[in-house]
């Protein structure tokens, strides 16, 4: 038998939110024998959480093991480096450095949820910000 992938998807507050906004319409929405769901009254989605969902179906359709689960207001460090996609000890050397602000829980390091994903953020924008440099640097080198 082959093996079943898995993966993790957690819902931030703002993903949460829109999910109950698309449950209440699906409930309200649930088709006769044969319906189909007017999707043109169906909520809008935010890009995020569209892009959520589709990772969620995503790995449903190719037979993965999927977990959906909401992330506390604190984090350890271990999620918090998945989150980032970053190792743990990548993520501690940025605590040390006073780039994501964490605190001591006994002995425990732990980081607000809502630094992580702003941290993610910036990332995100510093990525894309490079990606659109380079291709702008190739449109001025005219490569193909």
């Amino acid at each position: 038998m082959p093996e079943i992938g898995s993966s993790t998807v957690f819902a931030d507050a703002a993903e949460r939110d829109e999910a109950q906004r698309l449950v209440d319409f699906l409930e309200r929405s649930v088709p006769g024998a044969g319906g189909v769901l007017p999707l043109s009254a169906a909520p809008d989605l935010t890009p995020g959480f569209a892009k959520f969902l589709a990772r969620v179906l995503h790995e449903v359709a190719e037979g993965h093991r999927v977990t959906v689960g909401t992330l506390p207001p604190e984090l350890t460090t271990t999620v918090a480096a998945e989150q980032l996609g970053i190792s743990r000890p990548t993520l501690m050397a940025l605590i040390r450095g006073g780039e994501l602000p964490a605190h001591k829980v006994g002995s425990h390091t732990r980081v607000k949820t809502k630094d992580v994903l702003e941290m993610r953020k910036r990332r995100i924008r510093k990525q894309r910000a490079a990606l659109e440099s380079l291709l702008k640097f190739e449109d001025e080198l005219d490569i193909d």
